[in-house]
Formats: structure tokens, C-alpha cells, sequence
């Protein structure tokens, strides 16, 4: 998925996007002017006992540089590498990590964390609450980073005043201030400060505090990682981690059955059945259609006044910045039928960008678009797309620049399912008249024809969740189109003014209601359509490493808190 556009591909790296990493075991959540802490729990780990692990993935990090990362295995990778002050569990409790507790004043506008004495990163310097402060800062101020700043930018001051107190201000009371940590991935000052360009730095040696370091690096082919036996909280008990992309999915299942990998992250689900009737195999689901991936198609609804000056190609079909065409092709979507034969069922039908996983910000009550062909068809006769000709294809309307209703149509061919994915797409809209010509890029194309270029008509992809939807909804904003983050270009000032007061809304109950909002008015808007959330299937061998956290269901196998627990099998 991606993140943060992860990439489907590997959103089902839950145990990233929804951070469940981490030893940490402590108690969550503060309240006016109340601690928190939290200590981890024993563990059996600390001396490497030999062995490296390798995971079969299907792609490959895009930056490793952690501002700029776009892509789940950048994000994996930082997880690994990086701590941030405060963790997650997967079942949602926030919990201590750098910052071993946290404190809000009574008017709700000064946090202040207490920082761990005993981090150090990986090149032996120690972490401090000057590094937290400065990593925080980076984030805020660097505006080519494409989605870490988003999490700093309510910190109208951020000052550490000694070497374990980092105190910070806000301009109004955050009703999800430990989701803004999450992902704060603490660099070292004394690293990065020496570059000019935060953006341009390639970042190789990924110096941090985490318990995996880079060992080494080939794009496109492997990372391997190495234990850091330091590590200040619980070190592995292996000597290492591979990462072997390995794009063909069946190739994938193959080198876990013949034992060239340990574990693969992703597969086709029509390989459960055979990798189950491996007695040296055991198969992960992880429940993410409870969590936090799906599979999403968006359009590129552009004004021509909102195109980026600078970056903006802005090339999108004119009829899809008809709302009836959008809706005619939301009411021709068979959700059940792509999950039936994509997902072989395995996956429940989509409505918004924030996933059932998240409780009750899920926007329940929400009305989908309910499959007919024939409301579709409606739809486009009201408003004026005729078939004059007879080729089976809608004309555009007089009024805009265009020929006929036939769309570019692109997917991240990362993902193991898009090709199935787009074909039944292709069917069920040229039930309406509507013609698509269906084209897979890699991650890093697609993402330069995307945003903020908006040189494409209709995408497939694919988002993780953050475990607070804030994250997720600001795609939504005006003030993204030019940022590359908004992926569609669709603007509403009613959306921006409910984003900017749930971002503020310390009362529960009234931000849920904010959020359930302005989800209600993206499915009414549709610059997205949802097919479906996902699980995530995983597997690995039994025979050659024990200790895969198997009793979490939203616990990816590339989490650190499984690969800090294995140990070569007897």
C-alpha cells in the first residue's frame, strides 16, 4: 500500500502502516495533565542465536530516507530502523516508546514527553530529547516531504529543554496527539543537520536507534539488515533480516516451498490451499479488512484552476469531472464479484477511505452505490452521453474537449491482483457505454504520472490505514493538490472546514461525528470508489525459524516485534 501511498502490494504491512511494532507492552493514552508510562515486559530475546531470515516481497523501498518514503516497504524499513516516541499495539493502545510518558497542561496546549536515558543509535552516539525535538522540526519545516510533515504541523513550538524533556505547544487543544508520534521517526541531529538538502539525502546508512541496521543495499533486489545487538529495548534473537523482492507472486510461493525464503508477506490466495497442504508451511491470515488496507480506484477530478503551476500536467478526461459519470460508474461497480474472483472472497466490500478497523469513525450509516447496471445506464442517459454511432462507447457532451467516454486506465503492477482487477472493471463499464484502456506501471511511475502531475485519467491502487483517519481524509484537501499528496485533485471548502475542525475537536464523541461527516461527503462527491477491504495472507516455514507472533491477526510477519522474537527452529 501505500502511505502514505503504500502500494498494495505491501499494505499488508500492517504491522507498519498500522504500527504494531515493538516490544513495548506499557499502558496508553494521556489525559489533562496526567502521565502516562509504561515499561516492556520480559523477553527471552537479547543474544543472536545465528541465522538470517529471508522474506519474499513483491517490491522494493522507494526511498530510504524516511521523509521521503511513499511506498510499505520504505515503511517497513523505517520501522526496523527507527524509533518513534510513541507506539501503537494492533489492538489500538498506545503505548511508550522513547517517550517513556507524556503529559497534556489543563488548557491542553503544551505536551511534554519524558525521553528514555538509555537510547543510542546505531553509530553508538546516544539519543536525546534534542534529537526528538530536531526530528520534529525537520518534518514541520521540509515542505518536499511528502507526507511526514502532516504530523508535525500542529506544533507551533517544539523545544527541548534538556536531554529528556521535549515540550510541545499547539495554537488549539489535538484530539489525536499520540497518533501524530507514530510515525515521527527520530534521525540523529548530528547526521542530518550536516546536509543542506534534507530532501536530496539519499540516507544509505540509515543511521538510527532501531533494532535492525543496513548491512546492505541493492534497488530492485534486496535489503539486508543486520541485528543490532545494542539496541536499547529487546535486540533479536537472529543475526539478521533479507528483504528479496521477488515480483512474480507465483515465483514467490515457489521459493517458499523449495526454502529460498523463510516467509513471504504477500501471495495469491488461489496458493492457500496448496502452501496449507505443506506440512513445513504455515499460512498468516491477517485481518486487515478489519484494520486498515483496501483496494481503491480514484479519479482525476482536477479543476483547471487548481492544476500546479509547476508540476501539473493536468491531462484528465473532461466527463469525469462530471459527477454523473462518476456516479454511473460507482452504481456499474460489482464489489462482490471483484472480491469473489480476485480475492477468492476473502475480502468485505469498501465504502470510504476509513476502514471498519477504526471503529467508530467508520462511517456506518453511510449509503454505497448499489450495483445496477440499468441505474447506471440512467444515469448516463439523463445526462446527455449518447451512443450515436453504435460502437458500444458513449460520445462526450458538446461542451467538452473529448471525444468519447474511453479512459487511460492505470494500476500498480505491484499488486498481485490488478490485472484480474482491471479486466472486470473493463466488463462491468463497457455495460454502460464506457471504454478503458488498461495500462500496469511500477510504483514509481505511477506515482510521477499521478501526483501532483495529474497526467492519468483513472488509477487503481491501493492505502493502508494509520490507526487515527485524520491521516487518510487529508488526501481529501484543497490545500494537497499541489503538495503531491492528493492524489485526485478534488477539492471542496466543506471537506476542508470539517477536516481543520476535527483536527482540533478534543470531545470524542463530536470528532467521530466530524469524521463520519466528511466521509459522507466523499462517497457523495466520489473522486474515490472502494471495491474492498482486504486480508492480508501471509506464510512461512515452520522448519527453519520458530516464533512468528501467529496469535495476532493484524501483526505483519516484516513487524519487529516477530522478528525480534525468532529463533532458528531445532
Amino acid at each position: 500500500m501505500r502511505v502514505r501511498r503504500f502500494p498494495l502490494a505491501i499494505l499488508i504491512i500492517l504491522g507498519l502502516v498500522l504500527a504494531a511494532c515493538g516490544a513495548s507492552q506499557g499502558s496508553p493514552s494521556a489525559g489533562a495533565s496526567e502521565p502516562v508510562s509504561g515499561s516492556a515486559p520480559p523477553s527471552d530475546g537479547g543474544t543472536a542465536t545465528g541465522g538470517t531470515v529471508r522474506i519474499g516481497w513483491g517490491g522494493s523501498p522507494d526511498s530510504l530516507n524516511p521523509g521521503n518514503g511513499v511506498l510499505a516497504e520504505s515503511y517497513t524499513l523505517y520501522g526496523l530502523m527507527y524509533d518513534v516516541p510513541i507506539d501503537i499495539t494492533s489492538d489500538g493502545e498506545y503505548v511508550p516508546e522513547l517517550a517513556s510518558d507524556w503529559q497534556v497542561s489543563d488548557d491542553g496546549l503544551t505536551w511534554t514527553l519524558t525521553i528514555v536515558e538509555d537510547a543510542t543509535f546505531h553509530d553508538g552516539e546516544p539519543l536525546t530529547a534534542e534529537d526528538v525535538a530536531y526530528s520534529l522540526q525537520l518534518y514541520k519545516d521540509t515542505e518536499g516531504f511528502p507526507f511526514l510533515p502532516s504530523y508535525a504541523s500542529y506544533f507551533e513550538t517544539i523545544e527541548a529543554p534538556d536531554a529528556t524533556t521535549v515540550v510541545l505547544t499547539t495554537a488549539e487543544p489535538l484530539g489525536n496527539f499520540e497518533a501524530n508520534m507514530v510515525f515521527i521517526y527520530v534521525v540523529p541531529k548530528h547526521i542530518w543537520e550536516a546536509e543542506d538538502d534534507p530532501v536530496a539525502f539519499q540516507n544509505l546508512e540509515m543511521i538510527g536507534s532501531g533494532p535492525f541496521k543496513v548491512a546492505e543495499y541493492s534497488q530492485g533486489e534486496f535489503v539486508e539488515l543486520e541485528t543490532n545487538a545494542e539496541y536499547w529495548q529487546t535486540p533479536a534473537n537472529v543475526d539478521g533480516v533479507i528483504f528479496q523482492t521477488i515480483e512474480n507472486p507465483d515465483a514467490r510461493v515457489t521459493a517458499l516451498t523449495t526454502g529460498g525464503v523463510d516467509a513471504i508477506t504477500e501471495f495469491p490466495a488461489t496458493a492457500v490451499s496448496t502452501l496449507q497442504n505443506d506440512d513445513n508451511v504455515t499460512v498468516h491470515i491477517a485481518d486487515i479488512g478489519a484494520g486498515g488496507a483496501f483496494r481503491d480506484v480514484f479519479f482525476n477530478v482536477v479543476s483547471d484552476e487548481d492544476c500546479p503551476p509547476d508540476d501539473g500536467v493536468c491531462s484528465g478526461h473532461p466527463a469525469l469531472k462530471d459527477l454523473a459519470v462518476r456516479q454511473a460508474l460507482a452504481t456499474a461497480v460489482d464489489k462482490q464479484q471483484i472480491i469473489d474472483v480476485a480475492t477468492l472472497g476473502t475480502s468485505s466490500p469498501g465504502l470510504s477511505l476509513v476502514p471498519p478497523g477504526l471503529g467508530d469513525f467508520f462511517a456506518s450509516d453511510v449509503q454505497d452505490y448499489a450495483y445496477d447496471v440499468d441505474a447506471a445506464n440512467a444515469l448516463l442517459d439523463d445526462a446527455g452521453y449518447e451512443d450515436s454511432d453504435g460502437d458500444g462507447v458513449r460520445e462526450c457532451l458538446a461542451d467538452q474537449d473529448c471525444d468519447d467516454l474511453t479512459f487511460r486506465f492505470n494500476y500498480a503492477d505491484d499488486i498481485d491482483t490488478a490485472p484480474r482487477e482491471a479486466e472486470l472493471l473493463q466488463g462491468m463499464w463497457s455495460d454502460i457505454g464506457v471504454a478503458i484502456e488498461i495500462q500496469g506501471l511500477d510504483p514509481d511511475t505511477l506515482t510521477s504520472v499521478c501526483c501532483p502531475t495529474f497526467d492519468y485519467d483513472v488509477m487503481l491502487w491501493g492505502w493502508g490505514s494509520d490507526p487515527d483517519p485524520a491521516f487518510l481524509l487529508g488526501v481529501g484537501l484543497c490545500s494537497e493538490i499541489g503538495s503531491g499528496f492528493s492524489e485526485t485533485g478534488y477539492c471542496n471548502p466543506d471537506f476542508d472546514d470539517l477536516y481543520a475542525r476535527q483536527g482540533v475537536e478534543t470531545d470524542p464523541d463530536a470528532r467521530v461525528e466530524l469524521i463520519r461527516e466528511m466521509q459522507r461527503i466523499l462517497v457523495e462527491d466520489l473522486p474515490y470508489i472502494i471495491p474492498y477491504y482486504q486480508v492480508s495472507i501471509q506464510a512461512w516455514r515452520s522448519d527453519t525459524f520458530t516464533g512468528w507472533l501467529e496469535n495476532d491477526p493484524t501483526l505483519g510477519l516484516e513487524d519487529s516485534a516477530s522478528l525480534i522474537n525468532l529463533r532458528p527452529a531445532e
